[in-house]
């Protein structure tokens, strides 16, 4: 087998981050003797610093001939000032637009170790394995008109049919792999574009899948429900603006950001990245959980390499780094060891090695 891979580094901690994924990346590809053709492009505001231009078009053919993408942060202070198409953002919102990304999978799965991480009680968490499916090129991060003068500022929300269609039908799809239930949140009590979103999600449930059982939930209450009984939940289907928000809520049940893997799927590519942000507080200085950006890796061996085995591997693996007490800053507690993002890497690392040796000994028996 052999894939190409075009690495997007970013701003921030994303270099950090992006390095401790390429490391498993790499290891992975070595026990299973995959190739890969790795390429570095610019994106964000470190490509605008030297291209003035947040995505270049080398950066955009590179990720149009590769097997799957991964990005590791944009954005950051030093930019925020710039005009919107040039803000490190945009291009993000860009790319995914460009390469016709609108499924984004963030899941949500509270690791036992790391119960005492949250602030919420541990019986709540217990048990919690969540996906939330959220519609990526849509909505109104990209409906038009948009813009603001002295007097007053303007988003439009628009969606077709088809762009609910095929979201509704990945979320429905994998649904049926887990539980087989699925709950679409919107705002159609005051919204007429969460009105249209539930009545098409519901003719494909109807048409489609009327195996999997589909509930409403409104967002502001779906979004207290994610931190009253998250257990209830298994698929969480819903648009652009509300899935960003509840899958940082997410967090909250993860016990940090950079906990939360993402991958971002099209009818051809596919693009994976850590829901955190580019942290440009701590941006060099080591101390970045790599863990989101490790797991993203996970998604992509399940997703774009059709390796869901070794996908469940790397989580276990980072389960196991946990279970041994190593903790980065932002998910660490008292008796732990606090570890930096090199050292947590090379953790995960030595717990995949012994993965892989317990199964070969398994074969071997």
């Amino acid at each position: 087998m052999n894939y190409k891979i075009a690495l997007l580094p970013g701003d921030g901690i994303g270099p950090e981050v992006t390095d401790a994924a390429v490391k498993v990346l790499q290891y992975v590809a070595d026990k299973m003797e995959i190739e890969l053709h790795l390429s570095y492009h610019l994106i964000g505001g470190c490509s605008y610093d030297a291209n003035e231009n947040p995505l270049t078009d080398a950066t955009l053919s590179a990720c149009y001939d590769s097997d799957a993408v991964f990005l590791g942060a944009v954005g950051g202070t030093k930019w925020e000032t710039l005009p919107h198409h040039l803000k490190p953002e945009a291009a993000l919102l860009k790319l995914r637009k460009s390469l016709g990304l609108f499924s984004n999978i963030r899941p949500a799965k509270v690791y036992n170790a790391l119960l005492d991480a949250s602030s919420l009680r541990p019986e709540v968490l217990a048990g919690t394995d969540l996906v939330i499916f959220r519609e990526l090129t849509g909505g109104i991060y990209f409906g038009e008109p948009r813009g603001y003068d002295e007097n007053k500022g303007w988003n439009t929300l628009f969606y077709s049919k088809e762009e609910v269609e095929r979201i509704a039908r990945k979320a429905f799809t994998v649904a049926r792999q887990r539980s087989g239930k699925v709950t679409s949140v919107d705002k159609a009590n005051v919204l007429e574009s969460s009105q249209f979103w539930r009545k098409v999600v519901h003719q494909v449930q109807k048409e489609e899948f009327s195996d999997v059982t589909l509930s409403d939930m409104y967002v502001d209450n779906a979004a207290m429900q994610l931190v009253r009984n998250p257990k209830q939940f298994d698929v969480i289907l819903t648009q652009n603006l509300f899935g960003d928000i509840l899958s940082d809520v997410a967090a909250m049940i993860t016990g940090s950001l950079g906990m939360l893997p993402s991958a971002s799927l099209g009818n051809k590519y596919a693009l994976y990245e850590p829901v955190h942000g580019s942290a440009p507080d701590i941006a060099g200085q080591n101390k970045a959980n790599p863990l989101a950006s490790i797991a993203s890796i996970a998604l992509m061996f399940s997703y774009s390499f059709n390796l869901p085995e070794v996908g469940t591997s790397i989580e276990k693996a980072i389960a196991k780094t946990l279970e041994k007490n190593f903790r980065t800053a932002d998910i660490f507690s008292e008796g732990m060891t606090l570890v930096s993002t090199t050292v947590m890497r090379d953790e995960v690392l030595k717990s995949l090695e012994e993965i892989f040796e317990e199964k070969n000994s398994t074969v071997e028996v």
